[in-house]
C-alpha cells in the first residue's frame, strides 16, 4: 500500500543568495530610500529610517537601532542577519524572498503588511502585531514569540519548527496549511477560527480544555 500523501503543504522558499554587494553607511539609510545591492555590517544607530524605501537584493548585518520605521517600505530579496531593534515599526510594509536570522525585536508593529517567502530562524521576537496581513509560505524555525497576533489575517503555508509561542491569536483569521506541530504553544485565542490548522495529537490534548470552554462544554467526573 503506498505511503499516505501528506494533506499539509509546506512553506515554498527560495534561498536569498546574494553577492557584489556594495558597502553602505547610516548616510544610505533614510526615508524613501531606493537600495539595490547594498551591504550594511555592524552599524549602530539611533533610528533606522527607511519609510516607504524599496530595498532590493541587500544584507543588513549585525546593525542595531533603537527604533526602525519601515512604514511602507517594500523589502525583496533581503536578509536581515542579528538585527537588534527593540522598536519596529512596518505597518503596511511589503516582504518577498525575506530571510531574518538570529534577531532581536522587540514590539514589531507589521499589521496590514504582506509577506510572501519570509524565513525566520533563530531569532527572539517580543510582542509581533501581523494583524490582517497576508502570509503565504512563512517559516518560523527555532525562534521565541512572546505574542505573536494573527487577528483577521490571512496565512496560507506557514509553519512553526521549533519554536515557543507564549500566546498566538488567530481570531477571525483565514488559514490554510498552517502547521502549528512544531510550536510549543502556552496560550491560543480563536479556537474558533482554527480551521487550516494541523496540529499533533500531543497538542490536541494540551488544548482540550481551551476548546470545551470555546465550545461551552462542560467537563467533570
Amino acid at each position: 500500500m503506498p505511503p499516505k500523501k501528506p494533506t499539509t503543504e509546506p512553506p515554498v522558499l527560495d534561498p536569498v543568495v546574494l553577492a557584489d554587494l556594495t558597502p553602505g553607511d547610516r548616510y544610505d539609510l533614510e526615508d524613501e530610500a531606493d537600495l539595490e545591492g547594498f551591504g550594511f555590517v555592524d552599524l549602530e544607530v539611533d533610528e533606522l529610517a527607511l519609510s516607504h524605501a524599496s530595498v532590493f537584493g541587500s544584507r543588513f548585518e549585525g546593525v542595531r537601532a533603537d527604533q526602525a520605521e519601515l512604514r511602507g517600505a517594500t523589502l525583496t530579496e533581503v536578509v536581515l542577519e542579528r538585527v537588534d531593534v527593540p522598536v519596529l515599526r512596518g505597518v503596511r510594509s511589503r516582504w518577498r524572498d525575506v530571510e531574518v536570522r538570529g534577531a532581536r525585536l522587540g514590539s514589531a508593529e507589521l499589521y496590514e503588511s504582506t509577506w510572501d517567502g519570509v524565513h525566520l530562524v533563530g531569532c527572539k521576537l517580543g510582542f509581533v502585531n501581523l494583524r490582517g496581513t497576508v502570509l503565504h509560505d512563512v517559516a518560523f524555525t527555532d525562534c521565541t514569540i512572546d505574542e505573536l497576533d494573527l487577528v483577521q489575517s490571512s496565512a496560507t503555508r506557514v509553519s512553526f519548527t521549533g519554536t515557543r509561542v507564549r500566546r498566538l491569536d488567530v481570531q477571525s483569521s483565514t488559514l490554510a496549511h498552517v502547521d502549528l506541530r512544531g510550536a510549543d504553544l502556552h496560550d491560543l485565542a480563536g479556537i474558533g477560527s482554527l480551521r487550516g490548522v494541523t496540529i499533533s495529537p500531543p497538542q490536541l490534548a494540551q488544548l482540550a480544555d481551551l476548546l470545551a470552554r470555546d465550545l461551552g462544554i462542560t467537563v467533570e467526573d
